[in-house]
């Protein structure tokens, strides 16, 4: 059975969304599928075709450089290549070598992204690039689509000889105009082009004068067109040679249609595979405009909607500067029965037109307008019954074509069925209408079917509330300003606002009291608690929604507060290595300013300030080696930080074998005199003070006080 009947893809205005699609597409192939457009049930492809357009739009939102599908198809050139002896035309060539240069260009784009877009990769399987084509169309034509001139040895002999034809032609028509100006026979234009022939414009009164063939004369009989005799014989050698042109270049075709029939398979795929991508093109145009996405595909049937748009009813609202509100609905195994009820006008239909919709859209291979967190799923079928369907010719009234449709329902819905009933059991007597619009629920409720129903009638927003898989939700209506909100709330069934909807159309509050007392007690009372229920629901959904905003401006604030705070460490951190850096090449200015001081630039000893050449070697290396121990100490912090140590780590010394713990216990021996190793350069020295762990050592002639843990024993 089909996804769908006439009757639903009517109901929720599918057609506009076909013509839409038909006035996006190129060709005629797609404008032909997209008239036949409507959902299916063959979950495998549907699932494919829906990833192969995804695929195709997330090149469009990634703005791609995408080659512009630009082509004609190739339906008459198929044809004629598959007759032998046939020939194509000078515009079908035009169309072949235009449909070769963009299907290479298309493969170039595809091959480099076979793994972004697997999908869209398979239209492609069945065709290769080649130059083949394009060469041999571009020995026949030039730039310009015109037959060479040296396409063929006699067609460049032909074009040769009517080119010096034709100068000779022109050499006597200008040498005979002159003559006839001389003699003043001539009208006001002299010339003009009559049956392809250059003839001169005389007065009707000296035609007899002008020796040639006559071709007409003008409407008022005063002009005379002749051609000059002189040139008759010429004109006549020049049509014997534009036919031999056309039997030639009609030769040169045959050849080259012979040579192209090769690659008649080849060709025959790339009409498939423009004309697909022309179909997948037109849905991803309108993707765009209506900002649809492919959301999740659930397996089992489930569905959930979240910020979902009727994407007419958006586009007539965006062209009039209205704004559209969005809707959450969610269906499941759980709850797959929705009862929408509220006031009229308050968007029950379009709600459920927009769940409708959504999901011809989505089994027609589309993309929805929804959040791309949303589900959806895939149904055998999809049934609705919404609005005044009376058939005249069939003298139908509206509750009778009602109930045909849900005997239809009742014989047909299963668990992979969506109904769509819209105002579900009007049309007759309220109280038995209602009566049997219960039973009609129950049957479709033990059918397992998935329905989204509206309704004013109170038992069946009863039924609702107690089958279990069934529920309410209603449309908000804000009882403070009497104005509907236009956005479905689950969970809860709705009151009409009857009289609150009569008070804004101007209806006198005398009537509305006097009705309101025809009532009975439970009904007003009912009435009046869904009102109340839903006035603490708005308070609810407000206070809510002002919690979240209060929240969200919180996290911002102590988002930028910890940011703040660490950019300010960060500089202060900055600041202080710098100025620690300063502060060292100060003390080492300093330093070498007192050796600028004591060198004895006036004696003339040889040695006069070896000693003080001594002390500046010793500080340079004792400076030197401040350096190296701080960066040994900063690469012994860096492995503790990377093994997520805590307590200090052992002092280690790196050797090509790996890393060598040193002996604390031979830490312990150092004593004066002892012979050590600096951990960090490897330099031995001679120890000379011990107290406690601060050691002074003599490496060659440098002395420092060094920790015991930088330190090796040796001896």
């Amino acid at each position: 059975m089909a996804a769908t009947d006439f009757q639903t893809l009517t109901d929720l205005e599918f057609e506009t969304l076909r013509q839409q699609l038909i006035t996006l597409s190129i060709g005629e192939t797609a404008k032909s599928r997209f008239e036949k457009l409507q959902p299916i049930n063959d979950f495998g492809a549907l699932e494919n075709a829906l990833q192969t357009l995804n695929d195709f739009h997330q090149i469009r939102l990634r703005s791609e450089v995408f080659p512009a599908l630009d082509f004609e198809e190739l339906k008459e050139e198929i044809k004629w290549l598959g007759i032998d002896g046939s020939v194509i035309s000078i515009e079908g060539f035009r169309r072949l070598q235009q449909a070769s240069d963009l299907m290479n260009r298309l493969l170039r784009f595809i091959e480099k992204r076979t793994e972004v877009y697997p999908n869209l990769f398979q239209i492609f399987t069945d065709v290769y690039e080649t130059d083949a084509i394009l060469l041999a169309i571009e020995k026949v034509f030039d730039r310009a689509g015109n037959v060479r001139d040296d396409a063929s040895p006699q067609l460049s002999d032909i074009r040769q000889r009517i080119k010096s034809l034709r100068q000779q032609i022109n050499r006597n028509f200008e040498r005979e105009m002159r003559k006839m100006l001389r003699d003043k026979v001539l009208g006001e234009t002299n010339e003009t082009f009559l049956n392809d022939r250059r003839v001169l414009t005389v007065q009707s009164t000296f035609k007899r004068k002008v020796p040639g063939n006559i071709h007409g004369s003008s409407k008022t009989g005063s002009l005379t067109f002749i051609e000059p005799l002189v040139n008759v014989p010429l004109n006549n050698e020049l049509e014997f040679l534009l036919d031999d042109e056309r039997k030639e270049i009609h030769r040169i075709l045959k050849i080259l249609t012979k040579e192209i029939a090769i690659y008649l398979p080849l060709i025959i795929e790339y009409q498939r595979i423009l004309t697909e991508l022309d179909y997948v093109n037109a849905k991803s145009k309108m993707a765009m405009e209506m900002k649809g996405v492919l959301p999740g595909i659930n397996r089992n049937t489930a569905l959930e909607l979240i910020e979902a748009y009727h994407p007419i009813l958006e586009k007539s609202n965006r062209i009039a500067g209205k704004k559209t509100i969005p809707q959450y609905i969610k269906l499941d195994n759980q709850q797959r029965m929705l009862v929408i009820s509220g006031p009229n006008a308050g968007g029950k239909s379009i709600t459920l037109k927009t769940v409708g919709l959504l999901q011809l859209m989505l089994q027609s291979g589309l993309l929805v307008p929804v959040n791309p967190n949303s589900k959806m799923c895939f149904f055998q079928q999809i049934f609705s019954d919404i609005g005044d369907n009376q058939s005249i010719e069939n003298e139908l009234s509206t509750y009778s074509y009602r109930l045909r449709r849900m005997k239809f329902f009742l014989k047909n819905a299963n668990r992979r069925t969506l109904l769509l009933l819209d105002e579900f059991g009007t049309g007759s007597d309220p109280e038995l209408g209602g009566a049997l619009a219960e039973v009609f629920f129950e049957e479709l409720y033990h059918k397992q079917a998935f329905s989204v129903i509206t309704t004013h009638y109170g038992n069946i927003k009863l039924k609702a509330d107690e089958l279990k898989q069934a529920s309410n939700g209603c449309m908000l209506f804000d009882a403070a300003t009497l104005q509907p909100l236009y956005r479905l709330q689950m969970g809860q069934p709705g009151s009409s606002f009857t009289f609150e909807v009569a008070r804004i159309n101007g209806i006198k509050e005398t009537i509305i009291e006097a009705a309101q007392q025809r009532l009975s007690d439970n009904k007003v009372r009912l009435d009046k608690l869904l009102n109340a229920l839903q006035k603490e629901k708005n308070h609810l959904d407000n206070l809510i929604s002002e919690h979240i905003k209060a929240q969200q401006l919180a996290d911002e604030a102590r988002t930028y507060f910890l940011e703040q705070r660490r950019k300010l460490e960060e500089k202060l951190k900055s600041r202080n290595e710098v100025q620690e850096k300063q502060n060292k090449q100060l003390s080492a200015g300093k330093k070498m300013l007192q050796f600028i001081d004591k060198f004895n630039v006036r004696s003339r000893k040889k040695d006069a300030n070896s000693i003080l050449m001594e002390e500046i070697r010793t500080f340079i290396k004792l400076e030197k080696s401040k350096l190296e121990i701080k960066k040994s100490e900063q690469q012994i912090n860096k492995d503790t930080v990377s093994k997520g140590k805590t307590q200090q780590t052992k002092p280690l010394i790196k050797k090509a074998t790996g890393r060598v713990e040193v002996d604390e216990n031979q830490q312990d021996k150092i004593v004066k005199g002892s012979q050590v190793q600096l951990l960090s350069s490897r330099k031995n020295g001679t120890v000379e003070q011990v107290q406690n762990d601060s050691i002074t050592v003599l490496f060659d002639n440098m002395r420092m006080k060094v920790e015991r843990e930088k330190l090796r024993f040796l001896k």
